[in-house]
């Protein structure tokens, strides 16, 4: 029998072992000038945006804990250390404006995350006259800012108050629906890019089984476009968390204020301003935009990414 037959070899051989070789073997990696050329540099650059994005962070902390109050004794990191600013933000009003603005972003967030999926859900599903024209019509509105309507919105809140004070000036369910006011333009598009990757097939299965379009849009699609649904709440959530113009433009007492006014009241006077209260108010208004992220961002990258991919 042949000494390379096969069926007669090491069976190291068979299972796909490499054979030992004679010459030299090849080093791949990289050294010297060739690592920081092609990695090294990304290390560097990676150093410098985190110290970049952690230094403002670490100044505004350490204002938090400065008993003084002012940004000028903060300049020594953490040189002294007290809780007594965020003691004295609960007695200043700062209790009240976070549950108005938690109110105002949730119920905001939830409304648009409704609407839009509705609207979505028409354009994706039907065809009727004027579907394109109306969708072209909500992209082009959307693409005026809303503060370019605050005296409008002044007026014409001013004038409801008379009718259904609840939905008038200085209301927070005014403010609320001013917010789901200009909520569809962007996010049903967002949202229809979405749609669209849903197979037609599952709602014609779920008709023929005699299930009502309700049913189908609450049972079937709404469960399968969730990642999307997440982020589109989240994201009317920080725009709204934020908001400052429209909303110092119809609230104007202090219980009713949100966060953004009451720390923006509290800043505009450069010379007297309570630096120390401003910043522990920045920390704790912080919490829950982080805690969302941190709690919904396995939606976050699928709901932005595929209904561009598969529309």
């Amino acid at each position: 029998m042949a000494a390379n037959d096969p069926f007669t070899a090491p069976i190291s051989r068979v299972a796909g072992d490499a054979a030992p070789t004679d010459g030299p073997v090849n080093d791949t990696r990289l050294r010297g000038g060739r690592w920081w050329k092609e990695v090294g540099w990304r290390h560097v650059v990676g150093v410098v945006v985190i110290v970049y994005c952690l230094l403002p962070l670490l100044y505004v902390l350490s204002a938090s804990l400065n008993p003084n109050g002012s940004l000028t004794g903060s300049n020594d990191l953490f040189s002294s250390v007290s809780f007594g600013n965020f003691t004295e933000l609960f007695h200043r009003g700062f209790g009240q404006w976070a549950v108005n603005s938690l109110v105002i972003c949730v119920v905001t967030a939830i409304g648009t995350v409704l609407m839009g999926a509705a609207a979505a859900y028409a354009f994706s599903r039907y065809r009727f006259r004027g579907r394109r024209g109306t969708l072209t019509g909500l992209l082009l509105v959307q693409m005026f800012p809303q503060m370019l309507a605050a005296v409008a919105l002044f007026l014409l809140l001013l004038q409801l108050k008379d009718v259904f004070p609840v939905l008038g000036l200085n209301s927070i369910p005014g403010l609320i629906a001013v917010y789901l006011g200009g909520a569809l333009g962007v996010n049903t598009f967002l949202l229809y890019g979405f749609f669209n990757t849903v197979p037609k097939e599952l709602d014609e299965a779920a008709r023929i089984d005699g299930a009502s379009h309700a049913q189908i849009f609450w049972t079937i699609i709404m469960p399968l476009v969730t990642p999307i649904l997440v982020v589109v709440g989240l994201l009317s959530f920080i725009s709204t968390y934020g908001e400052f113009f429209i909303a110092s433009t119809i609230l104007q007492s202090n219980t009713k204020f949100t966060l953004a006014i009451g720390l923006y009241q509290w800043a505009s006077d450069e010379r007297n301003a309570p630096w120390g209260l401003f910043a522990a108010g920045a920390v704790l208004a912080a919490i829950p935009v982080i805690l969302l992220f941190l709690f919904l961002q396995k939606y976050i990258v699928g709901g932005l990414t595929s209904g561009s991919v598969k529309g």
